[in-house]
Formats: structure tokens, sequence, C-alpha cells
């Protein structure tokens, strides 16, 4: 799908991933939406690129409704829809209050699905139209330390390999975003322990950006932001219990780490 004269929604704009996506779809000749619970970091960003602002919390489907509602009533029907927004909090499954599984549950995953319910009606209707989730290479592989992130994100993966599945034929792409560590503030720390051993190479959000520009021009399904992701993909699916061995291993290491001297 080419970017011009196109009307995309990016969830999450303030900042990051969302932000350098929100600038590069506008360079392409997109007209953009910029959407966060930051509604002055959402507007700021909108200002940047020609585009309009709006704070959502998409938790809620009744505002993730309005957001829409208010894109079109300005830009006209939606072509592109980047679930981009997503929070990462908690940790094992007998310190991590239950409410903050259901905060990261809307977040991460329900966002989607309220965001697929407001926009996949109109573009069945035209029979065209992109979807894009990002998730993580937690939600591929998994990530040590973060059960409530690990577990959003596998559930992301699904979701968006069967909307790909599913309305693929009827003209709806969609393409699934799987990062590794990318500098934003989701990231913390990039000097950590945890991002020196298992976040992989970091990237910028702007390189992360072209890559998801690039896949929509090629409608391609899944964007990794660094070859090795490839690569331990492969190990996991040649050799599942090899795998699980060494990201054992690497938990322990990592513990280690942790410990102070």
């Amino acid at each position: 799908m080419e970017l011009r004269d196109k009307v995309a929604i990016v969830t999450g704009g303030a900042s990051g991933i969302g932000k350098a996506s929100a600038e590069a779809f506008a360079r392409l000749g997109a007209q953009v939406a910029v959407v966060d619970v930051n509604q002055a970091g959402a507007e700021a960003v909108a200002q940047s690129v020609g585009g309009v602002g709006i704070g959502c919390d998409v938790a809620s489907e009744a505002d993730i409704n309005a957001m829409v509602e208010q894109v079109q009533g300005h830009f006209g029907a939606v072509d592109i829809l980047f679930n981009n927004a997503g929070v990462v909090t908690g940790g094992n499954p007998l310190e991590t209050p239950i409410d903050v599984w259901q905060s990261q549950w809307e977040i991460n995953v329900m966002s989607h699905v309220y965001a697929i319910r407001a926009v996949l009606p109109s573009m069945l209707e035209r029979g065209s139209g992109y979807i894009l989730h990002t998730a993580s290479m937690a939600g591929i592989l998994t990530t040590h330390g973060n059960l409530t992130y690990a577990t959003t994100k596998h559930a992301v993966v699904g979701l968006a390999e069967w909307m790909s599945i599913t309305y693929h034929d009827k003209g709806i792409h969609v393409s699934l975003l799987a990062p590794l560590g990318v500098r934003t503030p989701m990231l913390g720390d990039s000097e950590s322990s945890w991002a020196s051993n298992a976040a992989g190479p970091i990237k910028e959000p702007e390189e992360v950006a072209q890559q998801v520009v690039d896949a929509i021009a090629q409608e391609r399904f899944l964007i990794l932001t660094d070859p090795i992701a490839q690569t331990w993909m492969d190990r996991k699916n040649t050799d599942l219990e090899r795998w699980l061995d060494g990201m054992r291993r690497l938990q322990v290491k990592l513990d280690s780490a942790d410990q102070p001297n």
C-alpha cells in the first residue's frame, strides 16, 4: 500500500516508535491522526506533521470509538490503523496484582480489538485497509522477568495472525511489528543487564519506523527489527527443549547480575 493521501491512525503516537512512525507516514504523504493518552504530546507531534492530535485512553472502547469518529470527521475514512500503544508493567504470577494484569490486558490487547471493531466495517465495505499491530519479540519468544508483558504480547501475535489469515483476501492487509530493544522510554536503562543480555541490539525509533513503512509498501506481515531475531526464532522452532534450556541459563545469568556485590 502507498501512504500518499491515506488516512492513518497511530496510537501511542506521542513518543518512541509511534512518534517516529507518525513522522515517517507524514513524510510519505499520509494524513496522520496522532493518538495518545498524553494529549499534549499527541498534539505536539501532530502539529509537527500537519496532522491532528487526539487524547485517548485506548483501554476504553468508548474513547476509541469517539477517537475514530473524530478522525473520520476530520480526514474521512481510515485507511491505516497502527495499534502501537502499549505498556510494560508487572512481574511474576505471585507478586503481580490482578488489577495490573487486567490493566495491561486492556491496554496491550483489548485496545487492538476495540480499534479493529471501530475501523474494520468501513474497510470491508471499501475492500481496502491496512492494520498494523505492535507486539514484541516477547510475544514470539518470551521475556525474562515480566510474565504479564510476555503473555499479553503473545495474545497480540495471535490476534494479528488470525486477522491476516481471515481478512487478507478481502483486501485488508495486516502487519505485525515484533521489535527487539528500541531506545524508547519503555526500554528504561539501555545499559542494564537485561537490556545488554536479553533485549538484543538496540535500535533507534526512526530505524524501526522506516522498517514499518517498508513493510507497508511491500504488504509484508512480519516486521523484525534485527536479523538476530530470526535466528532466535529458528532456534526455538528447530529444537524447543534446547531453546528452553538456553533461556533458563540466561535467566540464571540475569538473576546473578541483579544480585548485590
